[in-house]
């Protein structure tokens, strides 16, 4: 059998999994490579890969998907990663810096702009440095390790795991293991093994972990992170795609 191709997140977000995987005996049939979210998805938009662990919203650019394990990147209330920082109150933000290496999350900020705060600032795509902003009205979006410790350094963070909770009363599926073709149940049955290990095992990956002095990343990835796919956020991942096709 041809080697499955595999995409998935390079953030701290996914390293349980990448453990898992690592230390079990699927690694020798697969081709792994560790990328940004909006890269994952293109190449599994372009099939360059088999599966993806791709940003939810991307699923919308797929011809065909299906959902092929039993774990994601979720999260039931705060995620502590996903922000919207700003030096003002959400009401007031007039422009709002996307996050390029996002697709779910600037859509996530964008559909809660529109129907939970009812504000309709400027988005700004490709800002010069779109990770920071000294202006009083200007937001900006981001994700992942790049926002560790930048929580208490705006007035305003917006956690978006946590605004979509308060909005739907429903947790958030940020990523998914998505194919674009159908994979034989005997290897996604070894692969789901494989992830369970490395959440199994949270423990001895904290030991080869580097930690911080600004973030807990051992409550990060105990707490914080939902991995499980539940019925909920199911539910709240096709619900996020109605609202986005409604932008």
């Amino acid at each position: 059998m041809n080697k499955i191709r595999i995409s998935a997140v390079s953030y701290t977000n996914t390293k349980p999994f990448i453990y898992g995987i690592q230390h079990s005996g699927i690694l020798d049939k697969i081709e792994l490579s560790l990328d940004m979210p909006s890269d994952c998805a293109q190449k599994l938009i372009d099939d360059v890969v088999d599966i993806g662990l791709i940003p939810v919203a991307a699923t919308l650019n797929l011809p065909h998907w299906e959902i092929v394990s039993e774990y994601c990147i979720g999260a039931v209330g705060a995620v502590n990663s996903v922000f919207i920082f700003s030096n003002c109150d959400v009401k007031d933000i007039k422009y709002l810096q996307l996050d390029p290496q996002s697709r779910s999350s600037n859509n996530l900020a964008r559909v809660l702009l529109k129907n939970y705060w009812k504000v309709y600032p400027e988005l700004i795509k490709d800002a010069d440095d779109y990770s920071e902003s000294t202006e009083a009205n200007t937001a900006f979006v981001q994700i992942g390790d790049r926002t560790f410790g930048k929580k208490n350094k705006y007035k305003y963070a917006y956690d978006l795991a946590e605004e979509w909770q308060n909005f739907k009363d429903l947790p958030f599926m940020f990523a998914g293991w998505i194919a674009n073709k159908p994979i034989p149940q005997d290897f996604m049955n070894e692969f789901n093994a494989a992830l369970k290990y490395g959440l199994d095992h949270r423990a001895e990956l904290f030991e080869e972990l580097p930690m911080r002095d600004d973030f807990d990343i051992q409550d990060y990835l105990m707490h914080k992170i939902d991995f499980d796919l539940t019925d909920g956020k199911k539910k709240a991942l096709y619900m996020f795609l109605d609202y986005i096709k409604a932008l």
